[in-house]
């Protein structure tokens, strides 16, 4: 589904580089009198400092969305945050991180699906549809779909989201190809 992959790294990078909203034509100043009455607005909260590479900061970002993470595991430099949410339930496994569980280098993300997996054939050729999202078969014969990629210092949260949206986009294209293999497969360019 080169068109369906092709659309969905269009997205993401809309996301990243969407334009500012242009700007409301000016009105005519109230009377003094009248600002004065209006009631002061509460100043915006200031967003929390975020860093791609943090386990936490996932968690944080995901909580926004409705989706609940939570550290479950660290081995040597990889964290494993296991996240619920409507959607679907994966995990992020941040990989290359320090002494203290941070500054990772990477996340794989991982979604394993409750159901009987394609061929091996079928597998195949789904990741040659894709340039993003990789299909497996696990050692008991279950399927996964993933996505990583690699974590950089200047990574913020608006780059967080458009991985994120990316991930949940491989989840959808590998739910439509275990739907039908041989459909999905028939109509990949």
């Amino acid at each position: 589904m080169f068109w369906k992959t092709t659309a969905l790294l269009a997205c993401a990078v809309l996301a990243m580089g969407a334009t500012p909203k242009p700007a409301a034509p000016k009105t005519p100043a109230a009377p003094p009198a009248a600002t004065a009455a209006a009631p002061a607005k509460p100043a915006a909260k200031p967003e929390e400092p975020f860093d791609a590479r943090d386990p936490a900061s996932l968690v944080t970002l995901l909580a926004t969305v409705g989706a609940k993470g939570v550290v479950s595991r660290r081995e040597d430099d990889a964290v494993m945050v296991t996240v619920t949410s409507a959607a679907a339930n994966f995990s992020a496994q941040y990989a290359g991180c320090n002494a203290q569980g941070r500054v990772c280098k990477a996340v794989l993300f991982d979604n394993m699906v409750d159901q009987a997996g394609p061929t091996f054939a079928q597998l195949n050729a789904f990741n040659q549809t894709s340039a993003m999202c990789r299909g497996y078969e696990d050692k008991s014969a279950k399927p996964h779909v993933i996505y990583s990629t690699l974590l950089f210092e200047d990574d913020g949260r608006d780059r967080m989201k458009t991985q994120v949206a990316a991930w949940t986009g491989c989840i959808a294209e590998f739910r439509n190809f275990l739907k039908d293999p041989n459909g999905y497969l028939a109509s990949a360019p």
